[in-house]
């Protein structure tokens, strides 16, 4: 079994299919959303390849040790958009085939509309993790 992480991006990755920002969706289609994405975190509990999932806030801060004393904060420069993360979702999986198979059917949680998102999603193995491959 081999680690991966699953990032979903608020902004800066190549655009979705249903391009409608969430801040934009109806009540009912942001739990429409959210259902999906639980409801998939589940099927993987059952199967024993979820490990843990997080939304991420748009807002953030920069911290770094610069010595004694209180440590320096910043809002800013932030880093590119492309490293805006949404949320993280953590699975185990037996082959490097499996996370993507996973991260594409994640990129169909409803969007605008109740239509598929077919947003784009970051799959990156953990680091030191050899992820088999299906022969």
């Amino acid at each position: 079994m081999a680690k991966y992480l699953l990032l979903k991006h608020y902004r800066g990755a190549p655009a979705p299919v249903n391009d409608v920002p969430m801040d934009q969706w109806t009540p009912d289609e942001v739990s429409a959303h959210v259902q999906y994405m639980q409801d998939f975190a589940a099927r993987l509990e059952g199967t024993g390849e979820f490990v843990d999932s997080q939304a991420l806030s748009p807002e953030g801060v920069f911290v770094r040790y610069d010595g004694e004393g209180r440590p320096p904060v910043t809002d800013g420069p932030f880093a590119e958009t492309k490293d805006l993360i949404a949320g993280w979702m953590v699975i185990d999986v037996e082959t490097r085939e499996r996370a993507l198979e996973l991260a594409g059917e994640l990129s169909a949680a409803p969007g605008s509309g109740g239509e598929p998102i077919h947003e784009w999603l970051e799959v990156r193995p953990f680091y030191g993790e050899q992820p088999p491959t299906a022969e």
